[in-house]
C-alpha cells in the first residue's frame, strides 16, 4: 500500500531555538490523522564552513544549501523519534536520513532496538554518509573512510539484531570485530530494524543498498527526477543480484497550490495528490509531501486528515 509521510523541523535556524512544541504537536497530528510515516534528519555537530552541502564530490547536492548555519539547534533523531513514539501509537518512525557512522555500531544496534520494542516494532533506520567532514573529525573517525565505516555499522547492527549469539569478523578494522555476543531485546521484526539506504546512484552507495535496503532515498540528480533515478537504481541494484521490485522508494510529491502564481496560498490537497499515482507507476511506493502544517493540535489535525483522504482517494477511485 502507498504510504504519506511527512518531515518536520527537528531543526530551527533561529536563536534562541523554537519552541520545539511544534514538533509534538505535528506527530500527534499526524498519528490521530492517519499519516503512515513522519521522518527526523540528523547532524552531531557542524564547522565553520558549510559550502560542501552544495558539493557533490564530498557527498553534497549541486545548488543545494544547508538550511542552518553552524550555530543552527538540532535534535538528536533517535532521541527526538524515543520521545515522540511515547506521544503516539501508529505511525512509522524513520529517520532521513541517520548518520550512523558517527555512532558506535554496538551502541547503535542497541539504541535502534530499544526504540523499535518500546514503539511497537514502528522504527525504520534511514541511513547516508552525509557531506560534512566537519562531524566525521570531531567523532575521531575519518572522512574518507566514511562509506566503508557505514557498511561495517551496518553489518554490526544486522549481527547484533538477528543473531541470539553474535559474530562479526571486519576486513579492516579489529576494534569492529567480535565473538559470541549477546544483545537482547532484538528488534520486532525478524531481520532486524529496517534499513533504508540513502545515496546517488554509484557503484558504492548501490552496493550498500543491495546488501542492506529495504527501501532507498534519493539523493542528488534522483531528487529532481525520480522516474530515471529508479530505472538508474533498479539496474544496478540488479547487477548486484538483488531483486529491485523488492526495494522501497521515497519521493517528495511536487506540492500544488491553489494559486500557482502565490506560493504563499492554500495547498490544493487533490491536484497535489493526482500526481502520485504516475510516481508509482514509477516505482515510488513512500510519498513525502511538504505543508504547511498549523500549530495548532486540532487545526492541525483536521488539516493532515484532509491531506491523508486526498491521498487514499487516488488509491481508492
Amino acid at each position: 500500500m502507498p504510504q504519506l509521510t511527512i518531515q518536520p523541523l527537528n531543526f530551527s535556524a533561529q536563536h534562541p531555538a523554537d519552541d520545539w512544541a511544534q514538533l509534538i504537536t505535528k506527530a500527534k497530528a499526524a498519528d490521530a490523522a492517519g499519516v503512515d510515516r513522519i521522518v527526523l534528519s540528523d547532524h552531531v555537530a557542524f564547522g565553520e564552513s558549510l559550502d560542501a552541502y552544495g558539493d557533490p564530490k564530498a557527498g553534497g547536492t549541486a545548488g543545494g544549501k544547508q538550511p542552518t548555519g553552524p550555530d543552527g539547534h538540532w535534535l538528536e533523531p533517535l532521541t527526538a523519534l524515543a520521545f515522540l513514539a511515547g506521544q503516539t501509537s501508529n505511525v512509522r518512525l524513520g529517520t532521513a536520513i541517520l548518520l550512523a557512522a558517527l555512532r558506535r555500531p554496538a551502541v547503535l544496534a542497541k539504541t535502534a532496538a530499544t526504540l523499535d520494542v518500546l514503539s511497537g516494532g514502528r522504527l525504520d533506520l534511514g541511513v547516508g554518509v552525509g557531506w560534512q567532514a566537519a562531524e566525521y573529525e570531531v567523532a575521531g573517525l575519518s572522512f574518507a573512510d566514511r562509506g566503508r565505516l557505514l557498511d561495517e555499522t551496518l553489518d554490526v547492527c544486522q549481527a547484533l539484531w538477528t543473531a541470539t549469539a553474535a559474530t562479526y569478523a571486519s576486513p579492516t578494522n579489529p576494534d569492529f570485530s567480535f565473538a559470541d555476543i549477546h544483545a537482547m531485546p532484538k528488534p520486532v521484526s525478524e531481520g532486524g530494524v529496517p534499513i533504508w539506504v540513502s545515496g546517488t546512484v554509484n557503484q558504492r552507495a548501490m552496493k550498500r543498498l543491495a546488501t542492506y535496503g529495504a527501501g532507498w532515498i534519493p539523493w542528488g540528480p534522483a531528487v529532481a527526477d525520480p522516474v530515471g533515478g529508479i530505472a538508474a537504481m533498479r539496474e544496478s541494484v540488479a547487477s548486484f543480484g538483488r531483486d529491485p521490485s523488492t526495494i522501497e522508494v521515497t519521493a517528495y510529491i511536487p506540492t500544488v497550490r491553489v494559486d500557482a502564481d502565490d506560493p504563499t496560498s492554500a495547498v490544493d490537497f487533490a491536484a497535489t495528490m493526482q500526481r502520485a499515482p504516475s510516481m508509482a507507476e514509477a516505482g515510488v511506493t513512500d510519498f513525502k509531501v511538504t505543508l504547511p502544517i498549523p500549530a495548532e493540535l486540532g487545526e492541525a489535525t483536521d488539516y493532515l486528515g484532509g491531506a491523508v483522504e486526498a491521498f487514499r482517494s487516488v488509491w481508492n477511485g
